[in-house]
């Protein structure tokens, strides 16, 4: 009788497990599928666009946001054109909410991302994204000193830019002026990063930096001193240097200055 009662707990919690693993699979597909993403705490529009390599003013008028507008947690975004590809309205409005509005919103308060709850994409976008159109960089300037370690690579996701040497805490500038559009840690594989904003065209990031001395929304000058250097996570002290162009990753050294 024993024996009995111990296979049947056995028994018992073996289907607990399996049914953890179900509904843990189950959630987790409800939360991203083929098309569309859910963000999350701290993604911007802009570091979304960076994770799958996408125009951000494109993300944007797919989902009929304007480019400076604040996501939030939950909110489910596509990441390919729901005009273009039907299918992805559908899987997305499976596994949509309701948006919840609260009174800071309202009444047009700052608003806590982390605590709103999840909204959801609209139909087909039919909004242009109006943002003020700044001027390309005239000059950039190298992001700061240091010997090449490899150059630019299309092809290899870790090459997309260009890594450069230095020494623990060594600085780090803006390669031009523009607007911060992100400075966090979200983004797996690029450690602490800052990806600044230079004109409706080009972006520029710095990766694995060991502090980030800027915020979202600061405006900086060409020059400033943004961050500093960090070890990378083969544990050599580096910066990590992309610039993207309509969202597409391009060779940092062909507007950097010759040196």
């Amino acid at each position: 009788m024993k024996r009995v009662l111990i296979q049947i707990s056995l028994l018992f919690c073996v289907a607990l497990v399996l049914t953890g693993c179900i509904s843990s699979h189950v959630t987790s597909q409800q939360n991203r599928g083929k098309g569309w993403y859910t963000v999350k705490p701290t993604d911007t529009l802009y570091s979304i666009a960076w994770r799958y390599g996408l125009d951000y003013k494109e993300l944007a008028n797919w989902n009929q946001v304007d480019v400076n507008a604040i996501i939030y947690p939950g909110q489910k975004l596509y990441l390919l054109d729901p005009v273009s590809n039907p299918t992805v309205i559908s899987a997305a409005s499976q596994n949509k909410t309701e948006p919840v509005i609260n009174k800071s919103q309202e009444s047009g308060a700052p608003v806590d991302k982390k605590n709103t709850a999840s909204a959801t994409v609209s139909s087909v976008p039919t909004v242009s994204t109006n943002t003020p159109s700044g001027r390309n960089p005239e000059k950039w300037l190298w992001p700061t000193e240091g010997k090449l370690l490899n150059t630019f690579s299309a092809k290899a996701l870790d090459r997309r830019g260009i890594d450069i040497e230095g020494e623990p805490g060594q600085a780090i500038r803006a390669v031009a002026s523009g607007k911060v559009v992100y400075s966090g840690n979200g983004l797996a594989g690029y450690g602490n990063l800052i990806i600044i904003k230079h004109s409706e065209t080009y972006l520029s990031a710095y990766a694995y930096s060991q502090e980030r001395l800027v915020k979202e929304g600061m405006t900086v000058r060409a020059g400033k001193v943004i961050a500093k250097m960090g070890k990378h996570k083969s544990r050599t002290v580096r910066l990590h240097f992309q610039i993207r162009k309509n969202g597409k990753p391009v060779d940092p050294l062909r507007y950097l200055p010759k040196r």
